[in-house]
């Protein structure tokens, strides 16, 4: 069989009229002879009747006094009213669909409620509906345990449901159906002239995704990666296809990738820096300042350690317990909250001398000072105000010229 898997986001689902456009995306692909796995999300966005965060909104302190089991049946209901309202649909315009939910469809977990860990998926009940010509409708973002309970996948969890099923279907394909119309080279919001990607390879991608462009969890991308299975995102609200996700580049897509050593530029806001000194005397202040960080869960990022001591970053609501933290084994942190991480990313640039240069001359034109830098083989982060962030994403932006095709 020909196997594509779609995975349909909330706003895809949220409004009669965008339903219908999920209708004809699900037609089309069945016209090209492909057996059709489709993966959905909880409708809509917070507010919403249906959402996720409007379901948990029903329980005191938004689901803070359940049990982690019974939070897991919560969240799971979103994306069970999705799989049998499209059902119906379907059905309703005579093509044959059945509704599952993940563990149905053979989606084990362990037990960690809230954050599980996809351990297998038992293909043979998606298979058996797909030989009798049915959509197959797949809840995201859930699965359940041996014993049958049902949990949750964490953050990103329906596309780590959609790539997990395709990698065990040896599907095609995996269409990840969203409200933009694929990657694109920044954020919109922000730079007017940001353009939708063609083609990016896997590891870009997952960079993006993890440094602040949303549009697919890095989760995902991995087991795309790992399955070598394409990957394309594309807007559910037009026929254009989007990015495709792969790093098996043709001679079609050759074009749309040569000599390009940045790809994009993407931001995480809401970060603070921190500047310890080590104390005369002491050589361990990397391992005091790291260990007291580690006990109080408190997570760290953008890290550069000297013998006289270390900077890295916290996010801003992690500041205040951080420095207090600090001042009661004995040190002075500095601390500068209001930044902005700043990446720019490509795979085209690992060996290639200049791109620090140009980086610095993009932001020293705009006379934005880098607080901090660091990169690897396919990242160069600069840490700036959150108060420069728009116009340093600009000006990174045009200086590598990623408006142009």
């Amino acid at each position: 069989m020909r196997i594509l898997v779609q995975k349909f986001g909330g706003t895809s689902l949220s409004t009669s009229e965008a339903r219908q456009f999920v209708l004809r995306h699900i037609r089309r692909e069945r016209q090209r002879q492909y057996k059709l796995v489709v993966v959905v999300s909880a409708m809509g966005r917070s507010g919403d009747p249906y959402a996720t965060d409007t379901l948990l909104s029903l329980i005191p302190g938004t689901g803070d006094s359940l049990p982690s089991r019974e939070r897991d049946l919560l969240l799971g209901c979103g994306e069970i009213i999705s799989a049998v309202m499209l059902c119906g649909l379907l059905q309703a315009a005579s093509i044959p669909a059945v509704a599952l939910t993940g563990g149905e469809a053979g989606i084990m977990t362990d037990n960690q409620f809230g954050r599980a860990r996809i351990l297998e998926i038992r293909t043979e009940t998606v298979l058996r509906h797909l030989h009798e010509d049915k959509v197959v409708i797949v809840t995201g973002f859930q699965g359940k345990t041996e014993s049958g309970q049902l949990t949750t996948l964490g953050r990103g969890g329906s596309d780590t449901s959609a790539t997990a099923l395709g990698a065990a279907l040896h599907a095609e394909q995996v269409d990840i159906y969203t409200d933009v119309n694929g990657i694109l080279t920044a954020d919109p919001r922000i730079v007017a002239d940001a353009r939708p990607l063609s083609v990016v390879g896997y590891a870009e991608i997952c960079n993006m995704a993890r440094l602040g462009a949303k549009v697919i969890h890095p989760r995902a991308v991995e087991i795309a990666q790992q399955a070598k299975i394409p990957l394309r995102v594309r807007s559910t609200f037009s026929e254009d296809e989007g990015t495709l996700v792969t790093d098996a580049i043709d001679a079609v897509h050759a074009a749309a990738v040569r000599d390009r050593h940045v790809t994009g530029v993407a931001h995480v806001n809401g970060i603070t820096q921190i500047t310890v000194h080590a104390q005369e005397g002491h050589t361990d202040v990397q391992l005091q300042v790291f260990q007291a960080m580690a006990r109080h869960h408190i997570s760290v990022d953008f890290i550069n350690v000297t013998p006289g001591g270390a900077v890295y970053t916290v996010f801003d609501h992690d500041a205040s317990e951080a420095v207090s933290v600090l001042q009661r084994i004995g040190y002075t942190p500095i601390a500068v909250n209001g930044c902005a991480k700043i990446s720019v990313i490509g795979g085209g640039m690992n060996g290639v001398p200049g791109i620090m240069a140009r980086i610095v001359e993009a932001l020293t034109e705009q006379s934005i000072p880098i607080l901090q830098s660091a990169d690897s083989n396919t990242t160069i982060w600069v840490l700036v105000k959150e108060s420069y962030m728009a116009d340093a994403l600009r000006a990174l932006h045009a200086k590598f010229a990623l408006h142009e095709r």
